[in-house]
């Protein structure tokens, strides 16, 4: 393997059109939403064993599980969008199976057989050393030679990656706060994390497994029933949540990435704001194909820039009123400053 580098952020900032760009350069192998469909069950201490690593990524993402079964798709779920053996499987898509493997081959199911067949046999190791053993296995099978793994909502893993995979590049892809932070407010994965920001608010709890029956009886009804194993998706998609909640939701995040960043060595860390790219798509994306260890083609490079839509840049603009634009600058104004410093 020749390099490792995660793209991490905000989400809704043009990660998941990166993704596809990247995809089609022929010695990348783009890992799309990978750590957002493993998840914490996939980074346990010490050494496991094939077959227990396995079943770290085929379990289902519960929350993804949940939504799906309330109706409450999401665009990235790429599976949900043509049939297939786990799509009426009551116990969810295989995490792998959701977002990670119908981006790299048209035949998801087929290619989960054969990682299963694979990963069950390898010797116990710890769980870096099996993600590395898995990068290795699917860059050999499409003949890739880089990762790039890019999840949308991944400031907070930044930390354990640099400690699991100490060698690695980071690049942190960022977007105008109010048009992000807009965009946030209109998807339902974003909806669903303010609302359960919400729940852990409320309780005083750090994850949900310290929640007690008690505390969820004190839950609100528009609250309490997001924790069942289905809800009703009106509780998400008709909630009023005021816009602003999700621009102090974008400091906080891009003050995460850019502390993150500043920790790191010069030559393991790169920025790249969304505009910049939909204003220099090949300057930018030869950038980060030099730091990614790969070759920009000129090839590459004018198809990429071909697929970048920049019809999105001035949404909150044109969207919003004068008075809840100026509102949302305001609760986006401290991660402003904070990406107007830079990594130190």
């Amino acid at each position: 393997m020749r390099s490792l580098t995660f793209v991490i952020g905000t989400g809704r900032s043009g990660s998941t059109a990166l993704s596809r760009i990247l995809n089609t350069h022929p010695d990348v192998l783009s890992l799309n939403e990978y750590l957002a469909s493993v998840g914490d069950a996939a980074f346990p201490e010490g050494k496991v064993s094939g077959a227990d690593f396995w079943q770290a990524l085929f379990r289902p993402t519960p929350y993804f599980a949940s939504m799906i079964r309330s109706g409450l798709l999401m665009p990235e779920f790429l599976y949900t969008r043509r049939p297939g053996r786990y799509t009426d499987d009551p116990a969810g898509v295989p995490a792998l199976s959701l977002m990670v493997l119908p981006h790299l081959t048209d035949d998801p199911d087929g290619l989960l057989d054969e990682l299963r067949t694979a990963v069950v046999a390898w010797p116990e190791r710890t769980a870096a050393e099996h993600h590395e053993a898995l990068f290795a296995w699917l860059g050999e099978r499409f003949g890739r030679s880089a990762v790039v793994e890019r999840s949308g909502y991944s400031t907070g893993w930044a930390p354990g990656l640099r400690a699991a995979f100490p060698y690695a590049k980071f690049v942190h892809l960022f977007r105008d706060g109010p048009d992000c932070a807009l965009s946030m407010s209109r998807h339902p994965g974003y909806r669903v994390i303010t609302l359960m920001r919400e729940i852990r608010e409320r309780t005083g709890v750090d994850s949900f497994g310290e929640l007690t029956d008690d505390m969820v009886r004190s839950l609100p009804p528009e609250l309490a029933p997001l924790l069942a194993e289905s809800f009703d998706p009106a509780l998400v998609r008709d909630r009023d949540l005021p816009v602003r909640r999700f621009g102090a939701l974008w400091s906080e995040l891009v003050t995460e990435g850019t502390r993150f960043l500043a920790g790191l060595p010069a030559d393991r860390r790169m920025t790249l704001a969304y505009e910049d790219l939909l204003d220099a798509p090949r300057e930018e994306l030869a950038r980060l194909a030099a730091f990614a260890g790969i070759e920009p083609s000129a090839r590459w490079l004018d198809s990429a820039a071909a697929a970048l839509d920049g019809g999105r840049r001035g949404s909150a603009r044109r969207q919003l009123t004068a008075a809840e634009l100026q509102d949302l600058k305001e609760s986006c104004a401290p991660g402003a400053r904070v990406l107007a410093e830079g990594p130190a």
